[in-house]
């Protein structure tokens, strides 16, 4: 007999679909990240008239990313964004993602701000 608690206590576990799983790759395999953070937020964006339009996205349209990386030291915050957008250029253009919202850092930024979770 299972205490009440224990099934109270599981939570379900959420597989990423092939657009996050891309995305994931991509980063790390590009910018060998300190900390990686993707956050699919494309749920939060479902009844905006695009994706009305399109019967609601394929549920990966918007993504949060926090990265952390030694590459970005001594650019700017626009070529930062700019490598991460040209990294995922194919996903743009072919497999549904719409936005992404950015955090990208140097670890040396990222230990400043304290080193914690960024979001």
């Amino acid at each position: 007999m299972s205490s009440p608690s224990s099934s109270s206590s599981r939570q379900a576990t959420r597989i990423p679909g092939p657009v996050e799983t891309s995305i994931q790759q991509k980063i790390i395999e590009a910018f060998e990240p300190v900390l990686l953070r993707v956050y699919n937020d494309s749920s939060k964006h479902a009844h905006h008239a695009a994706m009305r339009a399109s019967g609601g996205g394929n549920g990966e349209t918007h993504f949060a990313i926090h990265l952390v990386s030694p590459t970005f030291k001594g650019k700017t915050s626009i070529a930062r964004h700019r490598m991460v957008n040209a990294l995922l250029k194919d996903e743009f253009d072919n497999h549904g993602l719409h936005a992404l919202s950015l955090r990208l850092k140097t670890p040396e930024e990222w230990e400043k701000e304290g080193g914690g979770e960024m979001r």
